[in-house]
């Protein structure tokens, strides 16, 4: 497994070579290129993927997603994006 933020597809945008997904990373929806994931890789509302700067890099079952995710709270990232403020 890649270092990368797990994100569950919410559903497959159409266009773009059918090379982009929306997802749902920590809460919030972003459109993420699955164009470098091997061919025989279909995704699905509901399938998890580990994204690096915006490309999915693989796709994880639950268990990898949130291994994944602990690794970043291992670095300091926090799970949600207001955790930690003030």
């Amino acid at each position: 497994m890649c270092l990368g933020i797990p994100g569950r597809v919410v559903r497959m945008l159409e266009g773009y070579g059918n090379q982009l997904a929306l997802v749902d990373v920590v809460g919030e929806e972003r459109r993420v290129n699955i164009g470098m994931l091997d061919d025989d890789v279909h995704l699905g509302p509901g399938d998890w993927i580990v994204i690096h700067m915006g490309f999915a890099m693989e796709k994880v079952d639950e268990a990898g997603a949130e291994k994944a995710m602990a690794g970043l709270e291992l670095m300091g990232r926090a799970r949600t994006a207001d955790a930690g403020q003030k």
